[in-house]
């Protein structure tokens, strides 16, 4: 996972990222713009509806949103309203590791079943892709992120399960202080 994070850093540019849960939690390994990280954790299945506020309310602003299999599963319908909103500026990732990994490990519904290329097709994502091999979405990356949004792309991952209860975790908090807000508005304001 962390590796097809690194990649998205890479080609982001100036975009606005918006990683949820597990990759969340990656993400902060790999960012070199935290300025422009909106990390959304504790609201699994949210993150997509922010990243299209964003990209509603800046349009001239790229978003890119790291999601996982399980949380845009809880949240489906917002395929469809991405799609009838059509932000040209999304760039919409799905890591689809088959599980929860975040809460440790349960299978997601369908596991290894869904494709979620074709369910923002039948949206109406303007385009969607499915990736099984990191060098593969590599050598795709500026195509895809010149490509007209709202675009979705599916990358098969391995599980990286946490196993530790929640309650004894050592979580590091999201930073939310007001200057990290002040930071994101600036940001965007930019």
């Amino acid at each position: 996972m962390v590796d097809a994070l690194r990649l998205i850093e890479e080609h982001r540019q100036d975009a606005v990222v918006v990683p949820t849960m597990t990759a969340g939690q990656g993400w902060r390994r790999v960012t070199g713009a935290e300025s422009l990280d909106l990390p959304i954790s504790g609201a699994m299945g949210k993150a997509s509806s922010v990243a299209l506020g964003i990209c509603l309310a800046r349009p001239d602003k790229r978003v890119i949103l790291v999601d996982g299999d399980g949380s845009l599963l809880m949240n489906l319908g917002t395929l469809v309203t991405v799609g009838g909103q059509a932000p040209e500026n999304l760039y919409h990732f799905v890591l689809d590791n088959g599980v929860y990994a975040i809460t440790g490990g349960q299978p997601v519904p369908n596991a290894g079943k869904v494709s979620f290329m074709t369910l923002a097709r039948g949206a109406g994502y303007a385009s969607a892709f499915e990736f099984e091999d990191l060098e593969e979405l590599a050598t795709s990356m500026d195509r895809l992120m010149s490509a007209t949004g709202p675009v979705l792309v599916s990358l098969k991952t391995e599980p990286e399960v946490e196993n530790t209860p929640l309650n004894l975790r050592p979580r590091g908090r999201v930073r939310r202080t007001p200057e990290v807000i002040k930071d994101i508005k600036q940001a965007l304001a930019g």
